[in-house]
């Protein structure tokens, strides 16, 4: 994508439909996720309109994108595996924590019946929230906070999404979490291991999914 014209002029424009489908196919299809809704929403959300002018023409590549502020989007693939590891039909209410440009917010617009998103970077919370309402998404509601106190007042949520790691499992998100729900979170420093937290009567159970590099939850959580 975006390789020099045949008279070495500027790039060529990518065509970004050709790209989201490719996208689909080769990252997240080929790597074994199948859930139909998550892929149907990957091919719906534009991504390309959820990242800065900058990198818009690497938007569908296998690979994190800087949004400035020193915050990342994530590669779509992640996207895809935490969004599927969710098991969204389409009536619940998902907290997302870290909302940084939008995009996973917008994945989880199509799948769920409300989401809520908290960004702790105002700039990021302000422009994801203008783009997220350009987009049509009027079901994700954006907020400028710490998200490692979560949403109390709208709590208790379906499913618990978290896009920036701490070293420990926020105990107000636990609180937050419906019984019969699904958190997914990074924990640790460096490497860290996505975990997928579910609840019951019984209590909280976790599971090990796979090694992953977020950037670390800010806030609160760094003083913990």
């Amino acid at each position: 994508m975006g390789c020099n014209g045949a008279h070495g002029g500027d790039p060529e424009p990518v065509d970004f439909a050709v790209a989201r489908e490719r996208m689909v196919a080769d990252q997240i299809e080929a790597r074994g996720i199948a859930d139909p809704r998550v892929l149907a929403a990957m091919r719906e959300v534009p991504r390309e309109q959820l990242v800065p002018e900058e990198v818009r023409a690497s938007a569908y590549e296998d690979r994190p994108l800087p949004i400035g502020h020193g915050q990342t989007i994530s590669q779509p693939y992640i996207v895809a595996e935490m969004s599927a590891q969710l098991e969204l039909s389409g009536d619940e209410r998902v907290l997302e924590i870290g909302t940084g440009s939008g995009y996973q917010a917008a994945i989880l617009g199509e799948l769920a019946r409300e989401v809520y998103t908290i960004e702790i970077v105002e700039p990021l919370a302000e422009r994801a929230a203008a783009d997220l309402e350009r987009l049509g998404y009027e079901n994700v509601h954006v907020r400028t906070g710490d998200g490692y106190k979560g949403w109390p007042e709208e709590a208790p949520f379906d499913a618990i999404i978290v896009t920036a790691a701490p070293d420990h499992v926020p105990q107000p998100l636990i609180d937050q979490l419906a019984v019969g729900g699904r958190m997914v979170i990074p924990i640790g420093r460096g490497i860290q291991s996505l975990t997928l937290i579910t609840r019951d009567e019984h209590g909280v159970n976790r599971k090990t999914l796979l090694g992953v590099m977020f950037v670390p939850m800010t806030g609160e959580a760094q003083q913990r």
